[in-house]
């Protein structure tokens, strides 16, 4: 195991003391479990996902339609 040094709020820590000590856990334990959950969700390669795998989400309405002579790539950098 690698020992780290980990820069977080008073506040932050200090929940995670008290939810330890009434778990009769250790911090240091929560703290690895939260980044293991964290990596199992967030970082964890899920088998290299293609564009045709993942599903459309809707982003809201249409603001403005495109034009057949539009500009993509100006309508999506154009901030």
């Amino acid at each position: 195991m690698k020992t780290i040094t980990v820069n977080v709020s008073e506040p932050t820590y200090r929940e995670f003391q008290a939810y330890a000590k009434r778990k009769d856990r250790k911090t240091s334990e929560l703290i690895r479990e939260a980044m293991e959950l964290y990596r199992e969700q967030n970082i964890r390669d899920s088998g290299a996902l293609s564009l045709r795998d993942l599903r459309p989400r809707s982003l809201g309405r249409v603001l403005s339609p495109l034009e057949s002579d539009d500009d993509l790539l100006g309508e999506m950098t154009n901030l």
